[in-house]
């Protein structure tokens, strides 16, 4: 059945029939598509954030409209909110757990990830399209070739940005886990130096700045949520969620055990920053146990056959050369 519609495409539209035909077809089934996605329901505090009161600027009598909220600074993304935001909160608790895992903060971060994904997705079939026109216009090509043509590009557009994110939490937790030691080693010693865990970890904020960005600035959070108010367990427990790494799950865990049961921070500070350098350097370790595996294929590849070429060639072409003599 295939093969008689593409006949028939062909026969009616040209080369391009089944890729013009596929094409249109897109076209209506985005048209059919956006209206309901892009309907959005009435914001019940639309009212409130547009709403303004008359002040009275003093010296000239005038009255001039002050907004009672601040602009929310995405109004061109706003239109778009039900299409580029997952429908139920779960789904939207994870991709902002993962967008906070990789750095991105901002309350629009969500919204901003999978317009950039939605339009790399549409540029690189765009992109496609345009290399299967003229690649048909150049020479006979299959249908298959043009299918895939297209849509291998747009399947790379619309993944790239879930890797560079995938890449940036995997970044982020690697140096969030080899500075986490250190970091614990500045916090007992700020401790024992008669600060308490709130100063220290202002303290170890300020002097990780530079050499380990991503651990100084959920450092710099946890201050600034025990600043506003919160309680020390939920903050603890926010900044092990956030980052995600399972050394500085089970350090919130020593804390607020410590914290509960009244015993000394400074004791289970030095017991925990001791066994956080020991898995350190059996982390290093496991590391330098695995290079002479994954150097084996390369020697093979590339050592192996130069040096059998070097000891057994000259050998080989002494005998060949013997070989050659001795025939009649």
């Amino acid at each position: 059945m295939l093969t008689s519609l593409n006949e028939m495409l062909t026969g009616m539209l040209g080369p391009l029939g089944p890729l013009a035909a596929v094409g249109f077809l897109g076209l209506l089934l985005v048209a059919a598509t956006l209206p309901t996605m892009l309907k959005k329901r009435a914001d019940p505090y639309a009212k409130l954030r547009g709403a303004s009161v008359a002040v009275t600027t003093p010296g000239n009598g005038k009255q001039a409209k002050k907004t009672l909220r601040q602009g929310k600074g995405s109004d061109k993304l706003d239109k778009f909110a039900n299409f580029l935001e997952p429908k139920t909160e779960e789904e939207m608790s994870t991709s902002r757990l993962k967008m906070t895992r990789a750095g991105y903060r901002g309350r629009d971060a969500v919204r901003k990830f999978h317009a950039i994904q939605f339009m790399l997705g549409i540029g690189f079939l765009i992109c496609g399209v345009i290399y299967a026109i003229v690649a048909s216009a150049s020479g006979e090509v299959s249908t298959t070739t043009l299918l895939l043509a297209v849509l291998i590009p747009g399947g790379i557009g619309y993944y790239l940005p879930k890797y560079w994110i995938e890449r940036r939490i995997t970044a982020r937790q690697g140096e969030i886990q080899n500075g986490f030691p250190d970091a614990l080693d500045m916090l007992l010693v700020c401790v024992e130096a008669g600060q308490s865990l709130d100063q220290g970890i202002i303290r170890v904020h300020k002097e990780l700045k530079n050499g380990y960005p991503a651990l100084s600035e959920e450092f710099e959070i946890v201050s600034q949520e025990v600043k506003a108010g919160k309680e020390k367990a939920t903050v603890l427990r926010a900044f092990s969620e956030r980052s995600g790494v399972p050394d500085v799950a089970s350090f919130v865990t020593v804390m607020i055990q410590s914290q509960t049961f009244g015993t000394s921070i400074a004791e289970a500070l030095r017991v925990y920053a001791a066994e956080m350098r020991d898995k350190r350097v059996m982390r290093a370790e496991e590391l330098a146990n695995k290079l002479p595996t994954k150097m084996t294929l390369g020697t093979m590849m590339f050592t192996v056959p130069p040096l059998l070429m070097i000891l057994v060639g000259p050998s080989v072409y002494d005998m060949l050369q013997l070989f050659k003599n001795f025939q009649p």
